[in-house]
């Protein structure tokens, strides 16, 4: 048995022992947490440095954004303020030709009426000497010379007044183009919207709400695609489950139509894809335009035509006039012009072709400037057509002369087509009742004996009675024909009013 002295040193050598090796197992766990926490913390740095750098970068987008943004609401104020210095430009110049106009006509005025006083004057004279030779003569009584003074005063003022409607009517024509261009702006601006929607809008419907946010695109990308590959404006308002093609081509509107649909029926939308899709679609109406005019030709009877001709008369299937198809309606003058050509002893083969070329300066009149009827005689001289048929389409609406029977017989037939009941939404009754209109309101003047609603209704004859109507009162009758039909009836383009007077002189020889 060990000696207890023995057995106390072993304990305390293993006293100090255990505590040694604490001691060693803290400074173990205090150095590995120091190193963990030296690790946490170059993490936390590494991170807060990366966020910093992350909202340094996105501080520094939205400076840019905001800049961009400055700039493009300086770029709009600039072009605002130049559109109204523009404008104040306009109207200044606007008010000096007014200006100049009061003017010019003062000054005519006081003209006029020094060469009223002269006349006052003259006449004064020449009454004076009158009444003097009268009673010289001595054989007119007081009273008779007074009457027939008058009567030849009257007939003087009457003659005068004459000339006085003459001189008027002289100037309103010659200031009539000038009136007549700002009547026209007047009255585009005041209802050229609703005619502008029906001519110049498609309107695509879509399966969703959700579809305009993907054919947007993100910040736009896919819209701006579709705009610049069709050249159509694509308008994306609060229409439910629609988007509206805007553009005067319907050629370029039916290509965006027909793009668009496709491209909604696949639900791939991204620019790449749209400018694939626009190539395709353009190719197919190039084919279908081609088709549509050979076989207007065909239909027509006109073989021979040049190609470019054949695809411009193709593009007339996307036009409307009146709510008449163009296309149709060359086709149907065509025919039309064949048998007014065959019962008049015209050439048949020229009024034909001269029918249906007639509106196919309608296919490029967005693009070229001038009346479509001149458009189509150009491009028909283009493209070889012989000279009868080019006057015949220049002058179907008598823009230019008329130089063969062919050309006239081409009018009659246009005329005939685009007012027949029924080729421009017009019903038989309406068409009717618009003639028996026409026929009652110049029945209700005195002194009209008969009338004739002729061309359609473009065109009214009034025949009245010389005892009760002379050349004065017919010009004064059909001016107040005109405004009464103005005032009372709707009409499409235009109606000639015709006065016409005739005098007979009977005798007989017994």
């Amino acid at each position: 048995m060990p000696e207890p002295t023995t057995v106390a040193l072993v304990a305390a050598i293993a006293l100090v022992v255990g505590v040694a090796l604490g001691y060693l197992a803290r400074r173990l766990l205090a150095a590995n947490s120091v190193r963990h926490a030296e690790g946490y913390a170059e993490r936390v740095i590494a991170e807060a440095r990366a966020k910093q750098k992350e909202i340094v970068l996105e501080g520094k987008d939205d400076a840019l954004k905001a800049q961009r943004a400055a700039e493009e609401e300086a770029r709009e104020k600039r072009a605002d303020l130049q559109r109204q210095e523009r404008l104040l430009l306009d109207r200044a110049e606007s008010l000096d030709r007014k200006l100049e106009t009061l003017e010019r006509r003062e000054s005519g005025f006081e003209e006029r009426q020094r060469e009223v006083e002269a006349e006052k004057e003259r006449l004064a004279e020449l009454q004076q000497r009158e009444l003097a030779e009268l009673e010289r003569v001595g054989g007119l009584s007081v009273v008779e010379a007074r009457e027939r003074l008058i009567s030849q005063i009257v007939d003087e003022a009457r003659a005068e007044a004459h000339h006085q409607v003459r001189e008027i009517e002289r100037r309103a024509s010659e200031e009539g183009d000038e009136r007549a261009r700002r009547i026209l702006t007047t009255v585009m601006q005041r209802i050229a919207a609703d005619h502008t929607s029906e001519v110049t809008v498609t309107v695509v419907p879509l399966p969703s709400e959700e579809m305009k946010g993907r054919i947007i695109g993100r910040e736009g990308r896919n819209i701006r695609a579709l705009e610049q590959a069709t050249g159509v404006d694509l308008i994306i308002d609060d229409t439910p489950e629609a988007v509206v093609l805007s553009g005067f081509d319907p050629v370029r509107r039916e290509v965006a139509r027909m793009a668009l649909t496709k491209l909604i029926s696949d639900g791939r939308i991204h620019p790449g894809r749209i400018e694939e899709t626009v190539a395709k679609s353009r190719a197919e109406i190039e084919v279908v335009m081609r088709q549509a005019g050979e076989q207007a030709a065909y239909d027509a009877g006109v073989p021979g035509l040049h190609p470019e001709l054949i695809k411009l008369l193709g593009r007339l299937r996307y036009r409307t006039s009146y709510g008449q198809n163009v296309l149709n309606h060359c086709i149907e003058t065509a025919r039309l012009a064949a048998l007014l050509a065959a019962e008049i002893g015209a050439n048949v083969a020229e009024s034909k072709k001269g029918g249906l070329l007639h509106d196919i300066g309608k296919a490029v009149d967005h693009e070229v400037e001038g009346p479509h009827a001149l458009i189509g005689g150009d491009i028909a001289k283009r493209y070889g057509i012989n000279a009868i048929v080019a006057n015949s389409i220049a002058a179907h609406h008598q823009e230019v002369e008329q130089e063969s029977i062919e050309a006239t017989v081409v009018q009659i037939a246009d005329a005939i087509s685009a007012s027949r009941p029924g080729a421009r939404g017009e019903s038989l009754d309406n068409y009717v009742k618009r003639l028996d209109d026409l026929q009652q309101i110049a029945l209700s003047f005195p002194g009209v004996e008969r009338c004739f609603a002729i061309q359609a209704g473009r065109e009214i004859r009034i025949l009245v009675r010389p005892e009760d109507i002379d050349d004065l009162a017919s010009s004064r009758l059909a001016r107040d024909v005109v405004r009464k039909i103005e005032e009372q009836l709707q009409y499409p383009g235009q109606i000639k009013v015709t006065v016409i007077r005739e005098t007979r002189a009977v005798d007989y020889a017994r």
